[in-house]
């Protein structure tokens, strides 16, 4: 069976990226699987937004616009998203 995330199991989460060189991306809720924010609200642990933000969740996400990377990703098959992720990866 296949792992791959579905509408239903993801969610939008908000909190300010707090780095320096990253302009807007602080004003952003972004999308993250929903199973993890709920672990990461418990526990207190990074979560990994669609767009590549990482964070620990603790505002609520209606408080901020959706972040356009994530909501492009989001709206993306996943066959899309994963081309995408490989074509604009860092990797050597």
């Amino acid at each position: 069976m296949s792992s791959t995330s579905t509408e239903s199991d993801t969610l939008a989460t908000g909190r300010p990226d707090l780095r320096p060189d990253h302009g807007d991306h602080e004003r952003f809720a972004h999308y993250v699987d929903k199973s993890k924010v709920t672990e990461a609200m418990v526990l207190g642990s990074p979560v990994v937004a669609l767009c590549g933000k990482v964070w620990v969740p603790s505002r609520d996400p209606k408080n901020f616009p959706v972040c356009p990377m994530c909501q492009e990703l989001y709206e993306m098959s996943p066959e899309e998203r994963m081309k995408w992720y490989s074509e604009h990866s860092s990797g050597e």
